[in-house]
């Protein structure tokens, strides 16, 4: 397994930090003094910095980490190359991100929902999924259609149980309230609930999740489930996380 680390920033951002020696990769460092802190603190110089997409928590440190250190490369989403300064390299759908330095290999999934032109970065089985999947929870629909959200979320249906997604925000609490609300028949919830409050109580993340574990409880990724949709009163995956959608942004 990579070493990741969580580095909080705002309110309830993550910015990822994955190490191999004395480099460092970055993903989404929407605030530059949190990510040149830790960087110091371990000793490690930057190298390749990943954007899922072009909201300003999400990128805004990228400039002033490029003046420290200019040589990281910044790899992000084409769709949104307007919107999104300092980046070296504009990524594609199905693209591959070589990097011999660290070992790995990224797969880019284009994932249109929460904006038009997010991407996820998938190097089995880490899953950097920006702010189209939370722990319980899904991205907001800023740019794109419910139907887009739910074919995304779908693609991200079919990696392997054992992915670790690693979500940007820490949301996980809030989310699993609605959750128990919106599918109250779920027995696995209650459990995960009692879980995730005691790692928030000890101040650590909810993150990152296994995948397996959210295909149980998280119900937007069960918009396909026959019995959630015959309680929602809908009769098909797309209707029935339009409906949740919308439930959720007045909960």
């Amino acid at each position: 397994m990579p070493d990741i680390t969580a580095l909080a920033a705002f309110k309830d951002n993550y910015i990822w930090c994955l190490r191999q020696a004395e480099l460092a990769l970055i993903v989404d460092p929407g605030d530059a003094a949190v990510v040149q802190r830790y960087l110091q603190q371990q000793q490690l110089q930057l190298a390749v910095i990943l954007i899922t997409h072009h909201h300003p928590d999400h990128t805004g440190g990228i400039n002033e980490l490029k003046q420290l250190w200019p040589d990281a490369v910044v790899y992000a989403p084409a769709l949104e190359q307007q919107k999104i300064p300092y980046a070296d390299v504009w990524l594609q759908d199905n693209d591959r991100i070589e990097l011999p330095d660290f070992s790995l290999t990224f797969q880019v999934m284009q994932l249109p929902g929460h904006t038009l032109g997010h991407i996820a970065y998938y190097s089995a089985p880490v899953l950097f999924c920006g702010d189209t999947l939370f722990n319980a929870g899904c991205g907001r629909l800023f740019e794109g259609s419910a139907a887009q959200m739910w074919q995304s979320l779908s693609r991200i249906l079919t990696l392997p149980d054992q992915t670790l997604v690693y979500a940007t925000h820490e949301y996980t609490l809030a989310n699993l309230e609605f959750a128990r609300w919106a599918d109250p028949d779920n027995t696995k919830l209650a459990d995960y609930q009692h879980w995730c409050q005691q790692q928030r109580e000890q101040q650590q993340a909810t993150l990152p999740t296994p995948l397996a574990v959210q295909r149980q409880i998280n119900p937007f990724l069960r918009a396909g489930d026959a019995a959630l949709q015959h309680r929602w009163q809908q009769h098909n995956a797309v209707d029935l996380f339009t409906a949740l959608r919308s439930a959720k942004d007045r909960f």
